[in-house]
């Protein structure tokens, strides 16, 4: 394999949620940048999050105030870039005599109110329950609790909405292509390639490298015949999702007897999202999947404090993650910090590899900056008022959908919200000049327009099936279970 031409200036390796925020900014300073992904975009760790944009209430019991402060910040930023994937949810704390002290939760929400300059979000308070509002799905022993105020995402949508902004500042998007190993050779790395679909290899040549592999990260060090450690530690969490528990849009946060936590949040209208878990994992991040154990705990620890007991019959969905922490040498998998390290290898004259351990989709942005502050590149930061594809909507989302109902009268609410939802501004685009619902072609299973899919394989990098149905969308809930084999015949997925 021969290297192309002349070296770009940045090769990544990862499409998850830190490598394509960090394309993003790159590519918006004006540097070449091509980033590899093994499978789709925010195919593993970066979906199979809890899909929550906060701070981290739990992580002050670590005394990680440097990561929440950074967090609730950046919570704020983001809830004003991306206002179409990002919206406030608002949590409920029940309270229960074998918990952490009522005081002692007051003042931890107290800290975290104030901690990282809330300005959009209303303020914590305690509550008294009383068999309605947000404590009707409670168990009628439980009176008392608090509730605090955070931010829900997309996930996946967010990191798919990096990597288009990136590839619109003119980076290189590939997906399904395998990095197989690198080494230096002059002032440049030569990196070996391969297209998965395809069975093509390639040399690219570049002059930094970003090692953004999650929990593939110590293999890219491999690869690149480097001494560094990878100082990773592989921690599995596992979801389910249940057909919804309780009324209103409000999550739950309940205390296990362990003391670990567990949300129960509104999910795609009709169920009710619950995780996640905390568990070491030392076998292979692809395949990932939750095991019994996990599902029981999930459960149990739920129906200990909602009226309606939740059972393993109940679940509809369930998936899971390998998050890749930085390994600080703590014996419990919950307690392993979730903040983000970045190691450089190379200095002087040799092209750096900067590998990235840990880390939390919620500040993604600002670990994009850190690194390319760390591998010494310049220009202006410019990621933090620049809104992400579609969040252009100065003043917020409600106003901007009334006015986008009003310009499209024929569409059905419910498709309507969902469009504005995954696309915001961009969604005139799927609807072009569509007068009714007919023109927007076949319905091909849960609402999913021949226009959409589209717009997805052209825009979004969707490739296949459960790209459209999992991760660009989660019409894989709603739509019958022939959908994938359906989408798979049409020729845009060919």
């Amino acid at each position: 394999m021969s290297p192309t031409n002349q070296p770009i200036d940045l090769l990544i390796v990862g499409g998850g949620i830190n490598g394509c925020g960090i394309a993003r900014d790159a590519a918006g300073r004006g540097l070449s940048v091509t980033l590899v992904e093994q499978d789709d975009l925010a195919s593993h760790t970066s979906s199979a999050s809890t899909k929550l944009i906060h701070g981290g209430l739990r992580y002050l019991e670590y005394k990680e105030f440097r990561l929440v402060r950074e967090a609730l910040a950046e919570r704020e930023r983001l809830l004003s870039i991306a206002p179409h994937i990002i919206w406030p949810l608002r949590f409920v704390l029940p309270h229960g005599g074998t918990m952490r002290p009522a005081w002692l939760l007051r003042l931890g929400l107290l800290i975290y109110d104030n901690l990282g300059g809330r300005r959009q979000l209303p303020a914590s308070k305690a509550l008294r329950f009383d068999g309605t509002g947000v404590g009707a799905g409670l168990k009628p022993e439980i009176t008392r609790g608090f509730a605090y105020s955070d931010c829900w995402v997309e996930d996946s949508r967010l990191v798919a909405l990096n990597a288009v902004d990136a590839a619109e500042h003119g980076a290189s998007i590939r997906t399904r292509t395998r990095f197989l190993g690198a080494q230096r050779r002059g002032d440049a790395w030569e990196a070996d390639i391969r297209d998965t679909a395809t069975g093509a290899n390639e040399t690219i040549r570049a002059r930094m490298m970003v090692n953004a592999a999650g929990p593939w990260v110590g293999d890219v060090i491999a690869g690149t015949r480097r001494n560094m450690p990878a100082k990773v530690r592989l921690v599995k969490g596992s979801h389910i999702v249940v057909p919804r528990l309780y009324e209103g849009e409000h999550a739950y946060l309940l205390q296990n007897d362990d003391r670990r936590v567990v949300f129960t949040i509104p999910y795609e209208q009709d169920f009710t999202l619950i995780g996640t878990t905390d568990v070491a994992w030392t076998g292979d991040a692809s395949g990932v999947a939750i095991d019994p154990e996990e599902t029981r705990y999930l459960c149990a620890c739920v129906t200990s404090w909602l009226e309606r007991p939740v059972t393993p019959a109940d679940v509809v969905w369930s998936f899971s993650g390998v998050r890749s922490l930085y390994d600080d040498g703590a014996e419990d998998a919950s307690a392993v910090t979730r903040d983000y390290v970045l190691e450089r290898d190379g200095e002087g004259e040799a092209p750096p590899l900067l590998s990235v351990f840990g880390g939390k989709i919620t500040t993604y942005r600002r670990l994009a900056e850190h690194a390319l502050e760390k591998l010494g590149v310049g220009g202006t930061f410019w990621t933090a008022d620049k809104p992400l594809p579609g969040g252009d909507m100065p003043g917020g989302f409600d106003p901007w959908f009334a006015q986008f109902q009003v310009r499209h009268p024929w569409l059905p609410e419910k498709l309507a919200r969902r469009l504005a939802r995954a696309y915001g501004t961009r969604a005139d685009v799927i609807l072009a000049s569509a007068t009714c619902v007919r023109d927007l072609g076949e319905d091909l299973g849960g609402g999913l327009t021949e226009a959409e899919l589209a717009y997805l394989v052209a825009h979004e990098f969707a490739r296949a099936p459960e790209d459209v149905l999992w991760r660009r969308s989660k019409l894989g809930l709603h739509a019958p279970p022939a959908a994938a084999d359906r989408l798979a015949k049409r020729r845009e997925m060919a």
